[in-house]
């Protein structure tokens, strides 16, 4: 688009992403995570909106990230002179909010209206309702889906009625890294959002007929289809360029050497409560003077990150298993990416718990496990196998404590923080293992965050450290650690 002055300055990639499909009425972002496919999404919306082509925008995002298109992404990207109203969906059912709700939707006034939505709500009526009121009521408008892989499932209730939206939406989007996870397959329901011409076929069953090899397998007394393969790839491939864009990391040669991401994860009710219960305790143990020392306190502190991270240990006894969302954030996490990556945590049991859920789902040799239960004579092993670009192991699962420091992990272009330390040096030893030379892709690390938590905490605490180191060694801190 001519004149379509950015809020923020694009790298080359995303000029040219953005000026393939600001007109298009369906386009697929396919740019891996760092490449800023949800800052073109909104460049998008933006001259969308400037050339009077639409009036509102339905956003619909995973738990972890919708919130942050409300606070981040949108504030950041979307130009100040365009006039907004932004409303969040929550499945909280108030008077107000419901009143809220009917009032932005109808709203006549001639400003940009964005309505961001987490998939999840898709699974109930009320969601489904609200979004579809939304279009229905501003018919000039644009949906988009961010990671688009929480759709792949044909028969989910949430990625029907998703894809049931598209009757409602004159411009569609849909935005991930990954749109394949498990087969090709996984493009279809992603694509027939945006049109059910975009694949030539509107039944996934005449689909999987073009693209796929399929058996009929029997066991015992039961006979079902199977895939056994492909076929016709090059062609669907050929398909996808005409209304798609692949954006890889390492051809972003603009982009820095480091890439932040913070992924938010929601408590659980039983969280909520523990975590409140323990945080009125702690505070009133500090009153009390009972949290006399620093080990106290950091005593404390670690059982709030527990209750965090789903579990809670008490000084003797066992583990107590919560109720979480964590574990089911960072899969859907590792789903969306590509290649090898590196997953640290502070407790064993989290190592143990993401290890096993892991080799469940990909299988026992794409993982391994690396922490102070570790065998001394096993470790230099692991590395060696992580290592090896062409090996099974995909996924390095560790203690920063212990695999911290020393090793080199440049197989991985993936860092992800299941929990974190307070302890600057352990974060920035754990970085360096997949930033240093012999990497030669960028580096994307993200945190794994409960809002109003002791996560936040902790990431503010290194901030400031890293901030103050910053300023002794004369070194910038660019956006290490992002809010």
């Amino acid at each position: 688009m001519q004149g379509y002055a950015f809020e923020t300055t694009p790298y080359d990639h995303q000029r040219k992403v953005f000026e393939e499909s600001w007109a298009a009425e369906h386009f697929a972002f396919f740019m891996e995570m760092g490449t800023g496919k949800s800052k073109v999404a909104i460049d998008t919306m933006a001259a969308l909106y400037e050339s009077g082509k639409i009036k509102a925008a339905l956003v619909i995002a995973p738990k972890g990230v919708y919130d942050n298109w409300v606070k981040g992404e949108i504030p950041i990207h979307l130009p100040k002179r365009i006039s907004r109203r932004v409303l969040r969906w929550t499945p909280a059912k108030t008077q107000k909010y419901e009143a809220e709700l009917r009032d932005f939707i109808v709203d006549r006034d001639p400003l940009l209206k964005i309505f961001v939505v987490n998939v999840e709500a898709f699974s109930s009526s009320r969601g489904m309702d609200a979004a579809e009121a939304f279009l229905y009521q501003n018919p000039e408008n644009m949906a988009l889906v961010d990671e688009s892989t929480t759709i792949k499932n044909r028969k989910a209730a949430r990625t029907k009625n998703i894809v049931a939206l598209r009757a409602l939406s004159k411009y569609r989007r849909i935005l991930t890294g990954s749109p394949i996870t498990k087969s090709p397959m996984d493009l279809f329901s992603q694509c027939n959002f945006l049109t059910d011409k975009a694949l030539g076929f509107n039944s996934y069953f005449a689909f999987q007929a073009r693209y796929a090899n399929v058996q009929r397998q029997t066991m015992g007394p039961r006979s079902f289809q199977q895939i056994v393969g492909y076929r016709r790839l090059d062609e669907l491939s050929d398909k996808m360029d005409k209304f798609s864009s692949r954006v890889l990391k390492e051809e972003c040669l603009d982009l820095p050497a480091k890439v932040y991401v913070r992924r938010e994860v929601a408590f659980t009710p039983e969280q909520h409560r523990l975590y409140s219960q323990m945080k009125k305790l702690a505070l009133a143990k500090m009153e009390s003077g009972e949290l006399a020392t620093t080990a106290s306190v950091l005593t404390q502190i670690m059982r709030l990150q527990q209750i965090c991270c789903g579990h809670l240990q008490p000084d003797e006894g066992e583990i107590t298993e919560i109720k979480s969302n964590r574990l089911n954030e960072m899969l859907d996490l590792t789903d969306e990416l590509q290649g090898k990556a590196i997953i640290w945590a502070t407790y064993t049991h989290d190592i143990q718990q993401v290890a096993s859920a892991l080799r469940d789902r990909i299988g026992p040799e794409a993982v391994a496990t690396y922490y102070g239960g570790t065998p001394q004579d096993e470790r230099q092993e692991i590395v060696d196998r992580f290592q090896d670009e062409d090996g099974p192991l995909r996924f390095f699962v560790g203690q920063p404590k212990t695999g911290g420091y020393g090793i080199t992990l440049t197989a991985a272009n993936t860092v992800i923080y299941y929990s974190n330390s307070y302890d600057l040096e352990i974060r920035l030893q754990s970085e360096d293992r997949a930033h240093r030379i012999g990497q030669t892709n960028k580096v994307t690390y993200v945190d794994l965050v409960t809002p109003g938590t002791i996560d936040e905490k902790i990431l503010q605490a290194l901030r400031a450290k890293k901030h103050l180191a910053g300023q002794v060694l004369g070194e910038e801190t660019r956006g290490w650690l992002v809010s």
